[in-house]
């Protein structure tokens, strides 16, 4: 035995050379894709399906041959609806996992959460949500809608004839970095169109928030003062579902007080015992949409949960976007690369679901539709009104006057999130 370790030894030592190298070869030969979506908690209500969407585009893109002669592998984290957590498994994801990309997040706590992780460790997120606007990041891609392609749209829409000639309000959110911005925003919109301070009610719910009945009595009383009112909901999570069965126990009329929604959809609807009809919600893609990339898109998730589930809503859409231009930035690229993919992703476009050419900007935001939708009976979505063409999404709000100077450009060589003044016109 002494007599065969030393010509033993190199050769096991060359065997666990050759598996090390087989076993790095064969990470090499997948492209991870990073899946950061809350599975549980409060908003596993809203996150759950994104994950499931994103599982579908990597086995469509996988039946296609995967990208760059390599198959894409997801890494599934569940943050668990906790901002701290999404931090830790961010890190996880870039560090320890090496993702190429994330598709992720929810409610702009677990962004704001998460976004220093991406820039320390130069990552790359594609976030699907409509979120506050006042910020700019060039590690992230802010696939959902901008307040200009959604919230400002929607109190316009409410004030004009078509909307109802409302002028009294009632700023409803749950209470975190969101709805206050947002809210924020409104005020100064409203006060500029000339809304006295009066005429606007602003209230806030924790996550998860349950027992709405004397916020409904509140909003009620409010709205019957002689003013047309409606309310501009930006509550989230499963907290939406016990407040539509509060709002149709006390028969909230949609024709007297409207309920405008930003972060409710047929997804959300689906656990509601009853469904509020004639209130409205502002999207930027409802599936309700006649298009034919819409049917391919609604079949093609049918066909991916073998007809279980066949509604899809506009975060669903966002990731759909968001992943094929991902995907289109590294053919372009040849590589996946992260500051090679960023600069390829620079005027990606596709022809959407919501029946619009849609185009990545060099603020890292979409040009895109803005559309408002009216509950019906079966508790999906009528189109009742569109934008004609795509509106390009404003990184800063001009209604903060902070912000109001600011733009958001990420053209190589200059890179700049918020600079002010800056020397060129944007288009």
């Amino acid at each position: 035995m002494k007599s065969m370790m030393p010509s033993l030894m190199p050769r096991l030592f060359g065997l666990w050379l050759m598996l090390a190298a087989s076993a790095a070869h064969a990470g090499e030969d997948t492209i991870k894709i990073g899946i950061l979506h809350s599975l549980s908690g409060t908003m596993a209500i809203s996150e759950s399906v994104l994950k499931d969407t994103v599982l579908m585009l990597i086995a469509d893109q996988n039946k296609k041959g995967g990208l760059l002669g390599r198959k894409l592998e997801p890494v599934v984290v569940d943050p668990a609806s906790d901002w701290n957590v999404f931090a830790e498994k961010a890190r996880q994801l870039l560090s320890n996992d090496k993702v190429a990309v994330v598709f992720g997040c929810w409610t702009s706590a677990s962004r704001k959460s998460v976004l220093p992780i991406f820039e320390e460790l130069n990552g790359l997120l594609f976030y699907p949500v409509q979120y506050e606007g006042e910020e700019s990041s060039r590690n992230i891609f802010y696939t959902g809608a901008a307040p200009n392609q959604q919230a400002i749209p929607a109190v316009r829409y409410l004030i004009s004839n078509e909307g109802g000639k409302v002028r009294r309000w009632v700023l409803l959110g749950t209470d975190y970095v969101y709805p206050r911005t947002i809210n924020r925003i409104l005020s100064a919109y409203l006060a500029a169109d000339g809304v006295s301070p009066d005429d606007i009610m602003t209230i806030y719910t924790p996550f998860g928030h349950y027992e709405w009945r004397e916020i409904v009595k509140r909003i009620k009383a409010f709205g019957s003062e002689g003013k047309k009112t409606a309310v501009i909901s930006t509550v989230n999570g499963d907290a939406n579902t016990y407040l539509y069965r509060e709002l149709a126990a006390q028969e909230v009329d949609a024709n007297a007080i409207p309920v405008m929604a930003f972060s409710i959809g047929e997804r959300e609807l689906l656990d509601a015992d009853v469904f509020p009809v004639g209130h409205m919600a502002a999207w930027n893609y409802f599936q309700s949409i006649k298009s034919a990339e819409n049917d391919a898109f609604v079949k093609m998730w049918a066909d991916f949960n073998e007809q279980r589930d066949v509604t899809t809503n506009d975060p669903m859409e966002a990731t759909f976007i968001g992943f094929r231009m991902w995907a289109q930035a590294v053919v372009q690229a040849g590589t996946t690369d992260i500051d090679a993919v960023r600069q390829a992703m620079y005027g990606q476009r596709i022809n959407a679901p919501s029946g619009f050419e849609v185009v990545m900007n060099t603020n890292h935001h979409l040009s895109k539709p803005v559309m408002i939708g009216k509950i019906n009976s079966s508790g999906t979505f009528n189109v009742i009104w569109r934008s004609i063409n795509p509106v390009r999404a404003d990184a800063w709000s001009r209604y903060i006057p902070d912000s109001a100077n600011r733009t958001a450009d990420w053209t190589f060589p200059w890179v700049c999130g918020g600079c002010i003044e800056p020397t060129y016109k944007e288009w």
